[in-house]
């Protein structure tokens, strides 16, 4: 999939994303136009479910969020990225997001990402990789040219949950729009303290209390997130700190050794 995935910040900077003949507008405003996609029974049933979810996330005081506790539970696996600049362990999030899980475990275990860079890294927002071809362009998921019911050729669809969220330190997948999931993937790594701009009628307390470390909720609903760092920030914060160029990518290449399982997950 040749496309330039970008996240930026909603109220500067667009997310954008264009093919390898065009250029990435990284000030606008607003997105460019694109064409309606239809609305499949699929989409209809997993919207109402999100909109259940949602309203029993919000008004229920025992609604839990995975990402809120360091401990792995059963349900979930955890991983080690392995960094030149050091470990990050991170905690993934299968029940809620399992195509996603499944595609990042899969490349992690063939050693999809090893040798691969941080290329697009912004200090306060967050940190890029899973890209093999190290510019933004490249990158493909599990199930390109092998199952079209899952990725047709342009990535697999998203799957927004209403108990996970892009707080500080959550994992989530990079996009070129809806439905366009391949390899890569960021870092929520945003320190400043987002919970004012929520409402407790569209995000449930728990999670707004969490924005007060950071993150980066312009993102909710537009990017999956399935997993959440539950040791190494430190060294998330490292990488959001380096040069970097024009391009936002490191002077000094940031690698990804290797990404180790800590506990795996049967699907």
């Amino acid at each position: 999939m040749k496309k330039i995935l970008a996240l930026a910040l909603a109220s500067s900077i667009l997310l954008t994303a264009c093919t390898n003949n065009s250029t990435a507008n990284s000030s606008s405003s607003t997105a460019s136009s694109s064409s309606p996609s239809s609305t499949t029974t699929a989409d209809t049933t997993a919207s109402s479910q999100y909109a259940k979810d949602l309203a029993y996330a919000i008004n229920n005081p025992k609604a839990t969020f995975p990402q809120l506790s360091n401990e792995i539970g059963e349900n979930e696996a955890a991983i080690k990225i392995k960094t030149t600049e050091g470990d990050i362990t991170i905690k993934l999030f299968p029940e809620q997001a399992p195509l996603t899980v499944e595609n990042f475990l899969t490349h992690a275990k063939e050693g999809y990402y090893n040798g691969t860079i941080f290329h697009r890294v912004i200090k306060d927002f967050m940190i890029q990789g899973g890209d093999p071809l190290g510019n933004g362009t490249g990158g493909e998921s599990i199930w390109a040219g092998k199952d079209t019911t899952i990725d047709a050729g342009n990535g697999f669809k998203d799957e927004i949950s209403a108990f996970l969220y892009n707080i500080r330190g959550s994992l989530s997948m990079a996009n070129a729009g809806a439905g366009t999931n391949g390899s890569q993937f960021f870092i929520n790594q945003n320190t400043t303290d987002m919970s004012s701009q929520l409402s407790s009628s569209s995000y449930p307390g728990k999670i707004i209390d969490a924005y007060k470390n950071g993150g980066n909720p312009n993102l909710d609903g537009k990017h999956t997130v399935f997993g959440q760092v539950i040791e190494g920030m430190d060294i998330v914060d490292k990488i959001a700190s380096v040069e970097t160029d024009n391009s936002d990518k490191p002077k000094t290449d940031v690698k990804i050794e290797s990404i180790e399982i800590l506990k795996d997950y049967t699907f």
